[in-house]
């Protein structure tokens, strides 16, 4: 009996074409019999020896039922030269011919040595395909263009222009998740709340599913894309490819590249960068301010610090002289606690009253604390003229100072003893880098301000809705603890306490 071998991969099919129907009519043709056994592996990589069908082929020839192996080509069988050796060495052994279509193998010196350097050969050739693949990837990556579908919710791959366009319904939803998560709002806590509300609503997810997990929701606010910033190249998947056929133990796992590898492309922003920055600044203490609900609710869980110690400060029912009262403490009882704490403890109500009172005076006072805030802001028709103005000169002072250090540089390659001296022309070099160095810290600083300009914009819009807020709700009915939880939390970033004064920081 003849076994015939024939493999594609996916990656061949889709650039050269490679035809499994071909292979195994020629090899047919080869064999120029009627007693065949096809194994057939269809979008299986070469580069791997575990293959269904090759597996297959492997034991029906330890079992001795076929004496012939009928393939187009080495490669076909592997393109690595050690498992080619590995397959090779185990038919011989149970005295099985081994024939290509295109060329022979024969068992002797000069046939062992062709058929290991078309296998090295081969090796290369398939290590070539992948560091050109990677490379040209990589420089369409910095043209802009969006190597795939990514399929980002609230964008859709255009694949004519290769770029992320904006899904207008999608992006309703993209922008709601934003609002409630960075807003005061009576329908949710949280970012389980929020996926719950999609939920029930009936929205689908973008892979069409019913139910809107929380951490679908967590990686939407997480991600950049949304204020128009999407990084290629930021996953090295190497080795990836063959864990289907590894064990648990032996997986390549998917490893992040350093940020200077990132490639980044701009796209339609669906949400500001304020927005998402606050956003970022609510979500790391978003585990502590949205904790599961205890036997007893606390108006500032989740907001406490002790000042001296650092621990968190958590809300608790003690017996203080046979009289049971709430109190907010940094002890830390449980087994396995890095930190126990200092002992600080503050009666809940004490704290509670103060700190309520304070947000009141914000609050009851919305435009004196946001004129406040715009005494430090430079305005914003000033920051979209002089400010921007002023870096755009940088970055081309800059790059003048580039040029010219290339000038010098050439220079110093090219130029007689006659023209300058070597130590002259590095004395040049060495003050246009020093120019450089100094102009692109004014820049940084420049942009810094900007940035924080644009935050203290948004913390008075903050500042501003929580107020609206409060005064809608104050002139219907008094406030719940879960409105007055909503409001301090949107405001009130953390409360850092110490034996002598209360701080409260804002974001």
């Amino acid at each position: 009996m003849i076994g015939i071998y024939a493999r594609v991969s996916t990656e061949e099919q889709a650039k050269k074409g490679f035809s499994l129907q071909d292979q195994i009519k020629e090899c047919r043709k080869k064999a120029n019999s009627s007693e065949i056994i096809e194994y057939i592996d269809d979008g299986f990589s070469g580069e791997f020896i575990d293959r269904p069908a090759l597996t297959q082929l492997r034991e029906d020839a330890r079992k001795g039922l076929i004496n012939k192996v009928i393939c187009l080509d080495p490669d076909r069988l592997s393109r690595k030269l050690m498992n080619q050796l590995i397959i090779t060495d185990e038919l011989d052994k149970k005295e099985i011919k081994l024939e290509f279509v295109n060329g022979e193998y024969a068992k002797t010196p000069e046939g062992n040595l062709f058929y290991s350097l078309r296998g090295a050969i081969s090796e290369f050739e398939k290590a070539k395909i992948k560091e050109r693949t990677s490379r040209g990837r990589k420089e369409k990556a910095k043209q802009g263009k969006v190597l795939r579908d990514f399929i980002i919710y609230g964008y859709t791959y255009n694949k004519q222009t290769e770029q992320l366009e904006i899904n207008e319904e999608e992006a309703k939803v993209v922008k709601l998740i934003f609002d409630l998560f960075t807003k005061p709002n009576d329908k949710v806590k949280g970012i389980n709340g929020i996926a719950k509300l999609l939920t029930a609503q009936g929205i689908p997810t973008k892979r069409g599913a019913k139910v809107w997990h929380r951490q679908v929701v967590r990686q939407i606010i997480l991600n950049p894309v949304y204020m128009g910033e999407f990084y290629q190249n930021k996953w090295n998947t190497e080795g990836m490819l063959g864990n289907q056929f590894r064990s648990k133990e032996e997986k390549v796992s998917m490893k992040l590249r350093s940020k200077e590898e990132w490639i980044k492309i701009s796209c339609p922003p669906i949400v500001d960068e304020a927005t998402y920055h606050h956003a970022q600044k609510l979500i790391k203490d978003s585990r502590r301010r949205f904790a599961k609900e205890s036997l007893y609710s606390y108006l500032l869980s989740g907001l406490l610090r002790c000042g001296k110690c650092g621990n968190t400060l958590t809300g608790r029912k003690a017996r203080n002289w046979g009289k049971y009262e709430f109190e907010y403490t940094d002890k830390k009882n449980y087994s396995g606690a890095k930190h126990p704490g200092c002992g600080f403890r503050m009666k809940c109500e004490e704290l509670d009253t103060y700190v309520w009172k304070q947000l009141l005076e914000w609050l009851d006072q919305p435009d004196e604390i946001t004129a406040t805030i715009a005494d430090r802001l430079t305005p914003e028709d000033e920051i979209a003229t002089f400010e921007q103005v002023e870096m755009e000169r940088l970055e081309r002072e800059i790059e003048k100072t580039k040029k010219a250090r290339k000038k010098v540089l050439k220079l110093f390659a090219y130029a007689d003893d006659e023209d300058m001296t070597e130590e002259e022309i590095k004395q040049s070099i060495r003050e246009l880098k020093d120019k450089e160095n100094e102009l692109k810290q004014k820049l940084l600083k420049l942009q810094q301000k900007v940035k924080q300009d644009e935050e203290h914009h948004y913390t008075a819009e903050v500042l501003r809705e929580a107020a609206e807020y409060y005064l809608s709700k104050k002139g219907e009915q008094e406030l719940t603890l879960e409105d007055k939880q909503h409001l301090i939390r949107q405001v009130v970033r953390e409360i850092v306490l110490y034996d002598d004064r209360v701080e409260i920081y804002t974001f």
